[in-house]
């Protein structure tokens, strides 16, 4: 077993890895979508949003919450008493929030381009790196 759950261990790390990859690069292509000025940019970014948005980015977090979920039934005994994994679960699901709201930004961005200015993009592309900082040290450090 222990083999067996070291691989669905391995495609969750892939499958996180690639989330917050996207996730922190979609509210990027955000900053210079609000700043450009020319149809042709806005165009550009437009489809390299939707691109990395439902190509990457979705599938990504989709297989995170199925390897994720797979894992932790599989362990229940042991990780219901686990107050580390708590918060980490908590901090997913905002996450996952986080993810549906780069969703409704990026159709927001369609119509117009300067719906947010640049800063408050560059704002926006730093909440994921608290909650990646977080998670990994309640995964590695278990603090409780």
């Amino acid at each position: 077993m222990a083999d067996y759950f070291n691989w669905i261990k391995a495609a969750h790390i892939i499958s996180v890895v690639c989330w917050f990859a996207a996730i922190f690069y979609l509210p990027r292509l955000f900053v210079y979508h609000a700043m450009s000025d020319d149809s042709i940019s806005q165009e550009r970014f437009t489809i390299m949003e939707r691109k990395l948005y439902r190509g990457i980015m979705t599938p990504s977090m989709i297989a995170t919450w199925i390897f994720g979920l797979w894992m932790l039934g599989l362990g229940w005994d042991v990780y219901k008493t686990q107050g580390w994994l708590h918060v980490k679960l908590l901090l997913v699901v905002l996450l996952s929030g986080y993810h549906g709201a780069c969703g409704f930004y990026r159709k927001k961005l369609i119509d117009n381009p300067h719906y947010k200015s640049h800063k408050f993009w560059r704002w926006f592309n730093e909440v994921p790196v608290f909650a990646l900082v977080i998670i990994v040290i309640l995964v590695v450090v278990k603090p409780f």
